[in-house]
């Protein structure tokens, strides 16, 4: 028998863009940990596949899509998920994009879709779905933010400044709905190989210099990530919140590697 405050057996955890890269694991992590899981996103083969997924775990789910750039649609996946489980106790924020390009360059139409995804996408959700925690003074919900919330990275200045600004709705959401039952976090994942920047980091100067940086060594996997994930999801993290878990390797305490 595990530790019974880790468990989530029972929770129903929605993981917006949950059907690939971070949102995936997170969502086969969460279910593995016991969570009945909706993984979401907007390519509808894509999210009844990983739906199929959780129920192949022995959890239940459902197949819903969902487009953080629409209220509209946020609130329906809110219903129907209501609608199958009743309530809602966890919801994980990884919807995300990103461009790497010099930042005098960079045009205004791409860095507005970054922020409207990256930032008002994580600030719509975690309206529509904290308000509905609120009413039952329970919820945990993770954000996630990215190494670019704390420390500078080279050419991706829009990502950046979105989640810096992911970090900072993190910590402000969590001290507004702190006496509401409502626990805010955030993961911070360190350089993590998926299928979004391989081409960024294979063989590349950038993954290289990354590597340097990691006293670690080595990129992180995916998989590294849920942990955390299912501790912040937990009952066992209820004096948690405003805080970014930071998953890196050692990346951020790192100085000196040699």
């Amino acid at each position: 028998m595990g530790y019974p405050l880790l468990d989530l057996n029972g929770k129903t955890t929605v993981v917006i863009g949950g059907t690939s890269g971070i949102g995936l694991a997170l969502a086969r992590g969460l279910a593995q940990a016991g969570a009945n899981v909706v993984p979401t996103g907007r390519r509808e083969e894509l999210v009844r596949k990983t739906a199929a997924e959780i129920v192949a775990l022995g959890r239940r789910s459902l197949a819903e899509i969902c487009d953080v750039t629409n209220d509209a649609s946020v609130e329906r996946l809110l219903q129907s998920t209501c609608a199958e489980f009743g309530s809602v106790q966890v919801l994980v924020n990884c919807a995300g994009r990103t461009k790497k390009m010099p930042t005098l360059d960079f045009p205004e139409s791409e860095w507005d879709a970054i922020f409207e995804t990256n930032l008002k996408g994580t600030l719509r959700a975690c309206r529509i779905f904290g308000r509905h925690m609120i009413e039952r003074r329970y919820g945990r919900i993770i954000n996630i933010g990215s190494l670019s919330s704390l420390v500078g990275l080279y050419e991706v200045a829009a990502y950046g400044a979105s989640k810096a600004g992911v970090a900072s709705l993190t910590k402000t959401l969590a001290i507004e709905w702190a006496t509401s039952g409502v626990c805010v976090n955030a993961l911070v994942p360190g350089v993590l190989r998926t299928d979004m920047n391989a081409a960024l980091l294979d063989g590349t100067e950038r993954g290289k210099e990354f590597l340097l940086r990691t006293p670690m060594r080595r990129f992180g996997k995916v998989e590294e990530l849920v942990g955390a994930a299912v501790f912040l999801a937990s009952d066992a993290a209820s004096f948690v919140t405003g805080h970014l878990l930071v998953v890196d390797g050692g990346m951020l305490a790192s100085g000196v590697n040699q």
